[in-house]
């Protein structure tokens, strides 16, 4: 009984930030993953960054530098800072969990759990 929610999403001009949130329930596990992805009308879900268990983090690319994933075990939230952005930042972004894995994939065939997603707008 996995949950995920998430918030913060909104409209921005290019340059600003948005912190998005993922409010986590029913989930335990001695090692997982938790990962945001985003899709844009048009496009391919794409991996944006991921964090394990230990703390480990990984980026696509074209977010490195601007976006800093985090979590808070305490209140069981996930976070995405989002400096910089950029107008082909815009989509929906969503967070994504999945159990007893070894190693955090930036493929979203890779995770089991899924929120409803908050959309993020950037304009010019």
């Amino acid at each position: 009984q996995v949950q995920l929610v998430e918030s913060g999403g909104g409209s921005v001009q290019a340059g600003g930030s948005l912190t998005l949130s993922c409010a986590a329930s029913g989930y335990t596990s001695n090692r997982y993953c938790m990962a945001w992805f985003r899709q844009a009308p048009g496009q391919e879900r794409e991996g944006v960054a991921t964090i394990g268990t230990d703390g480990g983090t990984r980026y696509a690319d074209s977010v490195k530098g601007r976006f800093t994933i985090s979590q808070d075990n305490a209140k069981n939230t996930l976070y995405l800072q989002m400096n910089s952005l950029k107008p082909e930042d815009t989509a929906m972004y969503s967070c994504a969990a999945v159990r007893s894995s070894w190693w955090c994939l930036l493929s979203p065939n890779h995770y089991d759990y899924w929120g409803q997603g908050t959309q993020v707008t950037v304009s010019s």
